[in-house]
């Protein structure tokens, strides 16, 4: 059996901030988006502020309520990269196979890392003892046989906890538990498990696996699997190395339809997403478009284009369509979003000799656009059209 450790850090934005500033340990703090906008929301609260009923994704507002002494601070992105870089290097210390799920978790396989550090178990040990140790960041550790079970077991005990959770386990520890805390049951899943009866995750491992197939596909199977404590999946370094998508989305400060208002939104998003996708070196041949309305009601719309594009043009142009084929006119828009996938390497992706006198046009003022903005930065050159553009026109 392959010996698995699923590391979690515990509250990491706002540990990441206390390990920078002491004076803050032990202290309610509170990672927060503008409370200004209206999209303020708490991103972390350390555990000294969870005492006081503040949770992730609250409104900033009522996190005040609830715990006006806290601190509250904007986040910084380039902070918490530097510390999950040095964490992933400590759990590199120990084993090569190091999967990355998330900034602030990750698997390792230990199982040929015995001779060298010992049991699975101590090495687990020295892993939580020497991020804290070394970046001042507490983590909670989770063992088992197998990725999914390592990380149930990482969340059983936070902050700082320490579970080993074996396949044997699994009857006792595991199936009496509401199927909701299952990794891999979203809030989509969970209502549509509990209209087939289905309330704990012993009751979906004993569902017959061919009425979940016939209801969820493949994802049935691999719920039944999981509930079940079957997992094979390997744990795969190079899970990030390859980009699968790019996109952008935009929450706007107030709610538009405005089709003008709109198509300036989506020229905005798609040259972002132009920009990342060729620097990437990549094409694309999928479109994703993405419209929350005004009353928090997210569809998502995607379009197969008849070539791979790295062309913020085309992006833009198949978005626009996308949004005035696919949603009503008079919609209101709360957010936008604008992503591709299908990416395919630039080199072997466009055949240009298929192209005519505007595509190579195209082609040949993009590539010089983007060395402009490589060189003198992205804001020294831009569409007419976003020159005096406003996310939103005054009311």
């Amino acid at each position: 059996m392959r010996q698995i450790i699923h590391v979690d850090m515990n509250a990491f934005f706002a540990s990441c901030h206390q390990a920078q500033n002491p004076q803050w340990q032990g202290k309610p703090l509170l990672v927060a988006g503008d409370p200004q906008k209206r999209h303020g929301i708490i991103l972390t609260a350390s555990y000294e502020a969870r005492k006081f009923g503040v949770k992730t994704a609250m409104a900033v507002w009522q996190a005040k309520k609830l715990c006006p002494q806290g601190i509250y601070i904007s986040p910084d992105h380039k902070l918490y990269s530097v510390y999950s870089k040095r964490i992933m290097a400590i759990m590199e210390d120990y084993t090569p196979l190091v999967e990355p799920f998330s900034i602030d978790e990750a698997w390792l396989d230990v199982t040929g890392s015995a001779r060298l550090f010992g049991t699975t178990e101590e090495i687990g040990r020295l892993l939580q003892q020497r991020i804290l140790d070394e970046t001042g960041i507490p983590c909670s550790v989770g063992i088992s046989g197998n990725k999914f079970l390592a990380k149930m077991a990482s969340e059983r005990q936070k902050p700082q906890g320490f579970t080993i959770l074996w396949p044997r386990d699994v009857p006792e520890v595991l199936w009496p538990l509401p199927v909701e805390e299952m990794v891999g049951v979203g809030r989509k899943m969970a209502p549509a498990l509990h209209e087939m009866g289905i309330e704990t995750i012993g009751e979906l491992a004993a569902m017959p696996l061919r009425l979940l197939v016939s209801r969820f596909g493949v994802a049935g199977e691999s719920l039944h699997h999981l509930a079940n404590g079957r997992d094979d999946s390997p744990v795969d370094p190079t899970v990030f190395d390859t980009v699968k998508s790019v996109g952008n989305s935009l929450t706007l400060p107030r709610d538009i339809n405005d089709p003008e208002d709109v198509a300036r939104v989506l020229l905005k998003l798609s040259e972002k997403v132009g920009r990342r996708l060729r620097q990437s070196g990549n094409v694309a041949r999928t479109v994703t478009l993405t419209v929350k309305d005004q009353n928090f009601v997210s569809v998502t719309r995607s379009r197969t284009l008849h070539e791979p594009t790295g062309f913020t043009d085309v992006i833009y142009k198949t978005a626009v369509d996308i949004h005035q084929k696919q949603f009503e006119p008079w919609r209101k828009v709360r957010l936008l979003g604008v992503s591709v996938s299908n990416l395919l390497p630039a080199d072997g992706g466009v055949q240009l000799s298929l192209f005519g006198a505007s595509e190579e046009r195209m082609e040949n003022l993009t590539r010089v656009t983007d060395r402009i903005r490589d060189r003198y930065g992205d804001t020294v050159i831009g569409r007419a059209r976003l020159c005096k553009e406003k996310e939103t026109p005054p009311k």
